[in-house]
């Protein structure tokens, strides 16, 4: 296995391995990389998941099982760069499925508490256009959406 430079850890207070599978199914692409249990005399169950590395749309991570000392947060969180609406609509059902919850700007939470940005790719030439008038047009349109609705942001863009 390639070591990759800059690797998230992402510390889950239990099910990280729950976790994995369903960014695995909900993508439907990637892979467990490798798997390590708690041993005898560890802080977590001896033979249950302890960590697991894996991989998700290129990018390597690791999820880990630590228990109850930390909470995942919105200060952490990935963001997904969506190339049509049917991309944004899928993920924005299937990560939150099972206990999660969508929240605003294209935001939703995971059953486990990890924070997912599910964005056009689009929107990043947007709000990088020199154009101020046309950048807050298509920020003001994003804060009053939950789910990001593509074709909205375009039209305003546009100024249409």
């Amino acid at each position: 296995m390639q070591i990759q430079k800059l690797t998230p850890f992402i510390w889950y207070q239990r099910g990280a391995e729950d976790a994995v599978a369903h960014y695995l199914e909900t993508f439907g692409t990637g892979r467990v990389l490798d798997t390590h249990r708690w041993g005898p005399d560890s802080p977590g169950e001896a033979g249950t998941v302890m960590l697991q590395q894996f991989e998700l749309l290129g990018l390597q991570m690791t999820a880990f099982n630590g228990g109850p000392h930390f909470r995942l947060n919105e200060a952490f969180s990935l963001t997904v760069a969506c190339q049509d609406q049917a991309e944004i609509d899928h993920l924005w059902e299937q990560l939150p499925a099972g206990g999660g919850r969508e929240k605003a700007c294209g935001w939703v939470e995971d059953a486990w508490g990890l924070s997912w940005q599910i964005i056009p790719a689009a929107w990043f030439d947007m709000v990088r256009d020199p154009d101020g008038a046309r950048v807050q047009r298509v920020l003001q349109a994003l804060w009053g959406m939950g789910k990001i609705d593509l074709a909205q942001l375009q039209r305003v863009y546009d100024g249409t």
